[in-house]
C-alpha cells in the first residue's frame, strides 16, 4: 500500500526509469518486430504501456472514463516519437497523480470494468501491468540478442557468486 502520494510519485519515477532503461536498448530495424504473428511488436508494446498508464490509469484516477488511444504506429512511428511518446505521456499521467491526496489514495475508484476499489490498489495493478509488459522486453530484447541492464544493479549470476551456499536441511 502506498501511504502518501509522495511515496507514490517516487515509486513511479523509479518504476518508469527502469522502463525507459529497457526502451533504450531498442534497435531502430527492431521497432517493427515481433516475436510472432499477432503478437505485440516492440512499437506496439511499448505504445500499449504509455497509453494504458495514461488514457486509463490516470484518467479513472482523476474520476473521468478511459480514453485509451490503442497502440497503433500512428501514435509513434520511430524510435525517437516512441520515446517522446512514453516521456510526455508519463509526465501527462505524473501530473494526474500529483493531484492525489493522501485521503484519495485509500478512496475508491470506478475501473472501466465497473469494478470499485481502492486507489492504490488500482495504482498496483497498474504497476503490475507495466512490470507484466516490461517482462515481455526484456524476452524480446534477448531474443534479438540485445544486452539489457540489470533490474536492480546485479545480474543472477551475480547474486548467485556473491551468495552462500544454501543451508542443507
Amino acid at each position: 500500500m502506498f501511504n502518501d502520494t509522495h511515496e507514490l510519485l517516487t515509486y513511479l519515477d523509479r518504476m518508469h526509469g527502469r522502463t525507459r532503461a529497457l526502451i533504450a536498448c531498442i534497435q531502430t530495424e527492431d521497432v517493427d518486430w515481433a516475436p510472432a504473428p499477432q503478437w505485440f511488436t516492440f512499437g506496439a508494446l511499448v505504445r500499449h504501456m504509455a497509453g494504458m498508464e495514461r488514457w486509463m490509469w490516470a484518467e479513472t484516477i482523476a474520476g473521468r472514463p478511459s480514453r485509451y488511444p490503442g497502440h497503433g504506429p500512428e501514435l509513434a512511428r520511430d524510435l525517437d516519437a516512441l520515446t517522446t511518446y512514453v516521456d510526455r505521456l508519463h509526465e501527462e499521467s505524473r501530473a494526474v497523480f500529483a493531484q492525489l491526496t493522501d485521503e484519495d489514495l485509500k478512496g475508491p475508484v470506478a475501473t472501466p470494468g465497473g469494478a470499485t476499489l481502492s486507489c492504490w490498489k488500482w495504482v498496483r495493478s497498474m504497476i503490475e501491468h507495466e512490470a507484466h509488459h516490461r517482462g515481455q522486453l526484456y524476452l524480446m530484447l534477448a531474443m534479438r540478442g540485445v544486452a539489457t541492464p540489470p533490474i536492480f544493479g546485479l545480474t543472477a549470476e551475480e547474486v548467485h557468486a556473491r551468495s552462500l551456499p544454501p543451508a542443507v536441511s
